[in-house]
């Protein structure tokens, strides 16, 4: 039985970069979702369609099938003074920011200086290759 669009499936994996970093894993701890309903990125979603149970890939996804390449238009630089009182900016800290409209962002601290603060949106795998093991171990 291969693995098909709308099939609830569960599997084992281990997200590298390529220089064998790794990102993320499941930890032994099965992940289960429905091919098809984008709870994934697309090229692992992709990468299970036509997996049997039991079968093991290694798959090299492309930042386009990923979280999309960088984009400079989404890193900002602020006024520290923008920042409410309470909290400090840090390098590498994650901030909840709303724009004009009232949407609401996380962007991560890239940069603190001169009372400057620079922003950055894009997700922080954005413009990486990813390579992941994958083990499927049901359908249903």
């Amino acid at each position: 039985m291969s693995a098909k669009q709308g099939d609830t499936v569960q599997v084992l994996y281990t997200g590298k970069l390529k220089d064998k970093t790794v990102f993320d894993s499941s930890n032994g701890e099965p992940l289960e979702f429905t091919l098809g309903e984008g709870m994934v990125i697309p090229g692992f979603e992709n990468a299970i369609v036509g997996m049997d149970i039991g079968q093991h890939k290694t798959i090299e996804i492309p930042c386009s099938e990923a979280y999309g390449p960088r984009q400079d238009d989404l890193i900002a630089t602020v006024n520290r003074e923008q920042f409410p009182p309470t909290v400090v900016p840090e390098k590498g800290k994650q901030v909840r920011v709303s724009n004009q409209l009232g949407q609401t962002f996380i962007m991560t601290i890239v940069e603190v200086n001169d009372g400057f603060v620079t922003l950055d949106a894009n997700h922080p795998l954005a413009g990486k290759d990813l390579v992941f093991d994958i083990e499927l171990l049901s359908i249903n």
